[in-house]
């Protein structure tokens, strides 16, 4: 992403993305979107194309603008203000200052607001996969009360390893929130007698945030033929991010948790498990509901400071040079729901606290007691800071003419010095349970000098040919060139053909090369590849290695190689009339040595490629103390991705007014990568994946007719349906192998006919369209039951804009 043609830093918590919303729309003059790969001219990451947001330049005046978006079902409001100033007219005056300030709240919006978001419909293919209840499951344990697993007074050879007295008594509804686990779904059948939560059902879908942005830009004619301009972007974001209850497990590391024996709400499960041992302490899963849920507050704070020159040299070359600092930084504090580990386990130690409480029943106040003072309420969790200082210059003009036409040429250099640190930065040196900590590590930088060129050649009057070619030098990666060709062939003047072909190459971000090591449970049970070979379904299966949740440690990994990409496309663009145009352009991009993150899921999919990714604990376990799976970034072998642009758009006079109207799609034909050479190529394209979602098919239609101080407009955004996450173990009856297409209306009216003031109210999504059903759940992708990468879950919402300049 480009800002008047220059990079911004990216977000200080990660070091590896930028901020959109650190740029206020209202100061924007235009946006440019290129397609086709963007690697020779504007950096060799821009392997897909660039954005590019051209800020105003000559604003005059004062404009006053405030907007409101509010939801029909509650939740998920967000409010706008700005004020824009402008002063000077660079043709009469010779200078001009505008500044831009915009404030933006969007407020919170919880699952439980929306009765689509629902984690727990096993009928379609959905359940959660977890034990962890507000009223506590015990789990199996050698040396814990339940023992490894049991069996029941009625015999039989199926062995168990989950028991909620609700299961066996009054039900797992008892509870609110609470429902049966569902062992057909996960092929967990030493579960049955567990109980399980909805907890993405719970969760917030929307999180809250507050933020203030600042453009000003001073623009000065010094002569005819230089200008001076100088910028400034600062923005600030404060986010509140909630999450669900922590879900504590008292085993591995965590033993110490226990409920001990002899404890005063100590639970006896005899009658219901023969061989239980009240003599040892009670092993558990608990969603602690008790603490609360989780927050985090984040505030984030970016800025970039510009000043350059653009000229004419001899009244027939353009040229620019620009200097510039940018930096964003951001802090994150924890709030509610998070516990220090040691006094969370002397509190859970001692028997005071009740895992086992039934709505109107009351805590235990001495372990209440116990619970508050675990507290890790205002602690400092981590901090980031990322740096950018560029500077960089170019030069177009035409070098001669032509029989066909001017042979024209562009150049220019690009020096810049990225630096990023990460500092744990906590205000205590005590562990937090479950708190996504991460270690320090000191600032690290890379330095990228570069130089472009490009030559457009007219090679007849129909036909022109482009040659472009840029050398990096990275500090910490080496060099790279490359080229990017392109063909413009237009035979008549109704139709324009055209092609290209470019390569790319992308260094790893400071984030995923250095970002310190963590662990966290893996999410949904898993069978330890080689203790348990044949999977939790085998007859006589040991459910205390075939159904575990061990940690996963994921973070950087200082040993990946740069990515590097070919991309090509060929289209046309046809005009058979002025106020027709249509384009259709095929494209493919095939990345080398993608930077990939692995999932635990994977490494044990692959474990004979990745044995020493399996560490194992003191007891020869996974999940023992010790033990964890080692996930996170490596170098894949790379992804295909085909598919096809298109657009219509058209114009004309309808009644007594003007239309235009219009639709953007793609159709993606393939994506399918692989993270071996010796692996076939898996199929994404129209298929549910937890990392990328590729619809085959995406569109934007528009119409907009205008009569007098009047405009009205009706856009439709469509997703195509794909094919789902299928469930792990036995396929429901109701299941659909399809998630159903997502199609949506927003209709809005603008009028004029006050002077300086323009009014503009709408509904989005006007028919109120749910988000279409997808059988899976938190635990591997956001949303239950839905899916945010396809859907906006404020469902239909009114909105209205008032802007008054003078």
């Amino acid at each position: 992403m480009l800002l008047n043609g220059r990079r911004v830093s990216t977000h200080g918590a990660k070091g590896n993305a930028v901020d959109l919303n650190s740029i206020p729309l209202a100061a924007v003059e235009r946006v440019e979107i290129l397609k086709d790969g963007a690697s020779a001219i504007y950096g060799t990451d821009a392997i897909a194309g660039v954005i590019n947001f051209i800020l105003r330049k000559d604003f005059q005046g004062v404009e006053l603008s405030a907007s409101t978006d509010i939801t029909e079902e509650g939740g998920g409001n967000i409010h706008r203000a700005n004020v824009l100033v402008g002063w000077g007219d660079l043709a009469k005056n010779r200078f001009n200052v505008m500044a831009n300030v915009a404030f933006e709240r969007q407020e919170i919006l919880k699952g439980g607001e929306r009765d689509w978001s629902n984690g727990y419909q096993p009928g379609r293919g959905l359940s959660p996969d977890t034990t962890g209840t507000p009223y506590a499951t015990q789990t199996g344990l050698a040396g814990t009360a339940m023992g490894a697993t049991f069996r029941t007074p009625s015999g039989g050879t199926q062995t168990y390893n989950r028991a909620n007295l609700l299961a066996f008594t009054t039900g797992c509804e008892t509870y609110p929130g609470m429902t049966q686990y569902n062992t057909a779904l996960w092929a967990s059948p030493g579960a049955r007698y567990g109980c399980a939560y909805d907890y993405g059902g719970s969760a917030v879908i929307m999180q809250p945030n507050d933020r203030v942005n600042l453009v000003s830009r001073g623009t000065f004619q010094i002569t005819n033929e230089l200008t001076a301009f100088a910028e400034i972007v600062a923005s600030r974001s404060e986010a509140k991010k909630q999450f669900e209850p922590l879900q504590i497990t008292t085993t591995g590391a965590f033993a110490g948790m226990q409920y001990p024996a002899g404890g005063p709400y100590y639970q006896d499960l005899s009658a219901y498990i023969p061989t239980f041992n009240r003599n040892l302490p009670i092993a558990y899963r608990l969603r602690c509901t008790d603490c609360g849920g989780r927050e985090i507050e984040t505030v984030s704070d970016s800025y970039r400071f510009l000043a350059g020159l653009e000229g004419t040299l001899a009244g027939k070359y353009d040229w620019k040079l620009g200097a510039s600092t940018a930096g964003s930084e951001a802090d994150s504090t924890l709030g509610n729901g998070y516990m220090f580990t040691a006094p969370l386990t002397a509190a859970l130690a001692s028997g005071f606290y009740n895992p086992w409480v039934l709505p109107g029943q009351s805590q235990d106040s001495r372990g209440m007691a116990l619970l508050d003072a675990a507290r890790a309420n205002g602690t400092k969790l981590f901090g980031g800071e990322a740096n950018l200082k560029q500077f960089d210059g170019a030069i177009t003009g035409e070098i001669m003419q032509m029989a066909a036409g001017p042979l024209a040429f562009a150049a220019g250099f690009d020096y810049r010095k990225e630096s990023y640190q990460f500092a744990n930065g906590a205000t205590t040196t005590q562990p937090v349970y479950q708190a996504p900590f991460d270690a320090d590590f000191p600032e690290v930088e890379r330095t990228v000098k570069a130089i472009y060129a490009e030559l457009s050649v007219p090679l007849h009057k129909t036909l022109e040919a482009s040659l472009a070619v840029r050398r990096d030098d990275y500090s910490d990666f080496g060099s790279t060139t490359n080229p990017k060709f392109s063909v413009k062939f237009n035979p008549v003047k109704e139709m324009l053909f055209r092609g290209s072909y470019g390569e790319g190459f992308r260094a790893p971000s400071f984030f995923q090369l250095y970002t310190a090591q963590g662990d966290a449970p893996v999410p949904g049970n898993i069978a330890d590849p080689e203790l348990c070979p044949l999977g939790p379904t085998a007859p006589g299966a040991d459910l205390s290695v075939c159904a575990i949740r061990p940690l996963a440690r994921s973070g950087g990994n200082s040993t990946l190689k740069p990515e590097t990409s070919e991309q090509w496309a060929v289209g046309f663009v046809f005009e058979p009339t002025t106020n027709l145009t249509m384009s259709m352009d095929w494209w493919t991009v095939m990345r080398q040595d993608r930077i990939y993150e692995l999932t635990p899921q994977q490494v044990i999919a692959n474990y004979t490629t990745f044995p020493e990714n399996l560490v194992r604990g003191t007891n020869g376990r996974l999940d023992g103390p010790g033990g964890f799976i080692r996930a996170g970034f490596v170098n894949a072998d790379g992804d295909i991705t085909r598919g096809v642009d298109l657009s219509l758009q058209g114009t004309g006079k309808m009644l007594n007014g003007k239309f235009t109207a219009g639709i953007d799609g793609t159709y993606i034909h393939t994506f399918k990568s692989r993270i071996f050479n010796t692996q076939p190529y898996t199929e994404f394209a129209g298929q549910w994946s937890s990392r990328d979602l590729y619809p085959r098919w995406k569109h934007t239609a528009s119409f907009v007719y205008s009569t007098g101080p009047w405009s009205t407009s009706l856009y439709q955004q469509y997703t195509d349906s794909y094919k789902d996450e299928r469930p792990v173990g036995v396929v429901p009856q109701d299941f659909s192998a399809k998630v159903k297409s997502y199609v949506v209306y927003h209709l809005s009216v603008n009028y004029t006919g006050f002077k300086n003031l323009t009014l503009t109210g709408g509904i989005k999504n006007l028919f109120n369209e749910d988000p279409p059903f997808t059988a899976h759940n938190l635990d591997f992708a956001a949303g239950a039951g839905w899916d945010p990468r396809v859907a906006d879950p404020r469902g239909r919402s009114y909105t209205a804009r008032v802007a008054y300049r003078f």
